[in-house]
């Protein structure tokens, strides 16, 4: 039977979706200073950082992420006298709306710590806010696989300039990171699924997962998977800073020590780090979060979503061809004497519409014999 199309059943089309994870580690060096900052764009509106993996001017350069912050207007930091008051709380205020939604009333809700967003609660109200780019991120971050490090100089002596070396220390490491997410995480956001972000000491080259809550560290953000952004609580930095170190050269920069476990509470504008956030532009608290950073790694996500076409030949169907070539004066040129079975040699499969219409074409890697003798399956997999 000279076969040129066959209809395909619902038994011959299967679709499956495979989770593709790739690695992206990001050295605090450069987040804070190989390109001497030549890789982090600033603004006019000055209301956020961008960082890039190389001088942000090259046609190479590659965004990573963007940093700001901002807090909401029922905080008690909140004050006209605070710089960039309202942009601080317009910033705020734009991403609970993304990330966190409204309830019955209209109302924009607050980021929660526990994540029971609308249960009450401890709310985090003064927030550091990391966009990653959709470049790194993909479809979504890896549940369990975050992990932002950051250098806290908790010595006496330390310096507020975040390029000091003792920032980095070993004793003045914490590691911030979304403890059991895989199996622990909130779907409660119009952004998608989020978990809980925990910060706890840090010691080079562990990294330690507990399972229990309890020993994970203490609260200290969110991490929304599909949207790619992180959530910190500005507490992170709650430490007493007097006014003197507020005032250049390291005015906008972060506090020089920190109490990290068990001080997560939130201050006040008076007593604690948060007097950097209301005293500084968001360009400067962006600034010495980025001279902060030691290093910083998650794994993406990729969702290939794949159709697989199962086109069965059987032993009488394509033994001929339609190409011009397979006929001369009348005759098959691959037919030695008219007695000979007919074959043909399969190069190409074409996928159609209803209509007839070509949607797809799969080459094989080298010419298939098909003749009365011999059945073939080919396997033809469409990814999207």
């Amino acid at each position: 039977m000279a076969s040129t199309f066959k209809n395909l059943t619902d038994n011959d089309v299967v679709s499956t979706k495979t989770l593709l994870h790739e690695a992206i580690p990001i050295t605090g060096a450069i987040v804070s200073g190989t390109y001497a900052d030549e890789n982090v764009k600033t603004f006019a509106h000055g209301q956020f950082q961008a960082v890039y993996d190389y001088p942000y001017l090259s046609s190479s350069a590659n965004h990573i992420f963007d940093i700001t912050i901002g807090y909401s207007a029922r905080c008690s930091i909140s004050s006209s006298t605070s710089v960039q008051n309202s942009k601080k709380i317009n910033m705020y205020t734009q991403m609970a709306q993304v990330l966190a939604g409204h309830d019955v009333t209209g109302s924009i809700l607050e980021f929660d710590r526990d994540g029971d967003i609308a249960g009450g609660g401890d709310k985090l109200r003064e927030c550091i806010f990391l966009n990653f780019a959709r470049l790194i991120t993909k479809d979504e971050i890896k549940k369990g696989s975050f992990s932002l490090v950051m250098g806290m100089d908790t010595s006496s002596g330390g310096s507020l300039n975040p390029y000091a070396e003792d920032a980095f220390a070993t004793a003045s490491l914490v590691q911030i990171y979304d403890n059991n997410a895989q199996n622990d995480y909130r779907v409660n956001s119009p952004a998608g699924e989020y978990a809980i972000l925990y910060m706890k000491d840090y010691y080079e080259g562990s990294k330690a997962v507990a399972s229990d809550p309890a020993t994970a560290g203490r609260p200290c953000g969110l991490l929304y998977y599909q949207a790619g952004i992180a959530v910190l609580t500005a507490s992170i930095f709650d430490k007493s800073v007097t006014e003197a170190d507020l005032t250049p050269p390291y005015s906008g920069y972060l506090s020089k020590s920190v109490a990290i476990i068990p001080g997560m509470t939130p201050g006040t504008s008076t007593t604690s780090g948060f007097r950097v956030l209301t005293g500084s532009t968001m360009d400067a608290f962006a600034n010495g979060f980025r001279h902060r950073v030691y290093n910083l790694q998650f794994n993406n996500t990729t969702e290939l979503n794949s159709t697989v076409y199962f086109c069965r030949l059987a032993h009488n169907e394509f033994n001929y061809s339609s190409n011009l070539t397979y006929l001369s004066a009348s005759k098959l040129r691959v037919k030695q004497n008219s007695s000979d079975a007919p074959v043909s040699y399969l190069t190409t499969v074409g996928l159609y519409s209803v209509d007839n219409e070509l949607l797809a074409t799969a080459k094989v890697s080298e010419p298939l014999k098909k003749d009365p003798t011999n059945e073939l399956t080919l396997r033809v997999r469409l990814d999207y």
